[in-house]
């Protein structure tokens, strides 16, 4: 954070680390670049780019990655990338079914992981769960690790007492619209913490360390428990005031025709309540069979139980045209489909999205292109994990604007 004064200091401060972000963008996206292929895509000179990367280099961010020969003339040009060992996050990925917390670093690689498959429990169990597991991944940094580590991220779903009859779950989560997790885990673990949104934290993973370093423009989904959604438009994650932009999971529609979906008087239902896991689950559980978790409805899924084709037929029925009103808002070019489980699931489902997308496409508009995601079930957890070092590493727009720290930080103190 800066401590410049207003005025044209300030504005220099603010322009320079955005040009640091910048270039550890495009180093990000291309894996290795030279000094002239950064001044090149920045638009800056060489000079510029010459104390930028000594900055850098200097704070572990990048390293040198060898030379390469630029033509047949001249010095072999230095080549620098992102050093995985720059900086290291911590996520906490809270859902209604689970609690996951995962370390990585720079790279995005996971360093270490921890998952309780479980109903979620009172703040103050959970909270005693995820300090145990987060005081312990950071117990394996060394002290000058430990000096990179960039914060604690937290994804979990907003309103979590909400939409209980639309995801089958006999439980009372109302206490936790009443406290501030956040907060309660800064002061746990004595570290910044960042919250987010499941569904943001998890296209900020995709934009981070996956699709979003060829992709500035998408709109992700991902089907868990229940279906998340976010939207990046110019490499920028959209929030909107209340950090529920793209909410696809609350888009209007048509009750469920499955004979396992609960009774509703109502014209409306929501997304996902039948494009969600446990949507599968319930009507699963309606035909007699067993679901204790993700491994059970993985192994539905691979032995392509007729449940799962009718439950799938419901889902895509609900999620194109849900689909096909955020795209006609949000003008985006590319969806990009994740799911807590696999076995042919997320292919089944990109190919069915595509079809029926292309099906209702409206005259004078393109169909988007289908794209896998990068994490399936670690996208929450990695989104979560990610949020200190994008926070901290992006070059978004606010920074320019004088607001470098993150939008959403609950520090020790709070």
């Amino acid at each position: 954070m800066t401590t410049a004064g207003p005025g044209r200091g300030t504005n220099s401060v603010n322009l320079r680390l955005y040009n640091e972000r910048s270039l550890l963008q495009r180093l990000r996206r291309a894996g290795e670049a030279s000094k002239a292929d950064l001044a090149r895509w920045a638009q800056l000179t060489n000079t510029a780019v010459g104390s930028i990367v000594q900055s850098l280099e200097e704070s572990r961010l990048i390293e040198p990655a060898g030379r390469r020969q630029e033509g047949q003339r001249g010095q072999p040009a230095g080549l620098y990338r992102i050093n995985p060992e720059g900086a290291y996050g911590i996520g906490v990925r809270l859902d209604r079914t689970s609690i996951e917390t995962v370390m990585i670093d720079l790279g995005g690689k996971i360093l270490a992981r921890a998952a309780h498959d479980m109903l979620l429990p009172h703040p103050d169990r959970a909270l005693a769960l995820v300090q145990k597991d987060v005081s312990r991944m950071i117990a394996t940094l060394d002290a000058a690790q430990q000096r990179r580590l960039m914060g604690v991220g937290l994804a979990q779903p907003y309103n979590l007492g909400s939409w209980l009859r639309e995801l089958d779950l006999k439980a009372d989560f109302r206490i936790w619209d009443e406290v501030d997790f956040g907060a309660m885990l800064a002061r746990a673990v004595d570290q910044p913490v960042f919250k987010e949104n499941d569904g943001n934290a998890a296209a900020i993973a995709e934009l981070f360390f996956g699709i979003g370093r060829e992709e500035n423009d998408f709109l992700y989904i991902f089907i868990g428990a229940a279906l998340g959604a976010g939207a990046v438009i110019g490499g920028e994650s959209l929030r909107g005031p209340t950090g529920n932009a793209a909410d696809l999971g609350l888009m209007p529609v048509p009750p469920s025709r499955l004979a396992s979906a609960p009774l509703s008087d109502r014209r409306w239902d929501i997304l996902l309540s039948r494009a969600s896991l446990n949507a599968l689950a319930r009507h699963l559980r309606h035909h007699g069979i067993a679901v204790r978790g993700h491994a059970d409805l993985e192994a539905c899924v691979k032995s392509s139980r007729p449940e799962v084709r009718e439950w799938i037929d419901d889902c895509i029925d609900a999620l194109v045209p849900s689909t096909r009103a955020s795209l006609a808002v949000l003008d985006l070019p590319v969806v990009v489909i994740d799911c807590d489980i696999d076995s042919g699931l997320i292919d089944e489902l990109m190919k069915r999205l595509d079809v029926g997308l292309r099906a209702i496409a409206p005259e004078a508009r393109q169909t988007p292109r289908i794209l896998r995601g990068s994490f399936r079930a670690d996208a929450g957890a990695i989104g979560a994990a990610s949020l200190p070092m994008f926070f901290n590493f992006s070059p978004r727009a606010d920074v320019l604007r004088g607001r470098s720290r993150p939008r959403h930080p609950e520090t020790a103190n709070a």
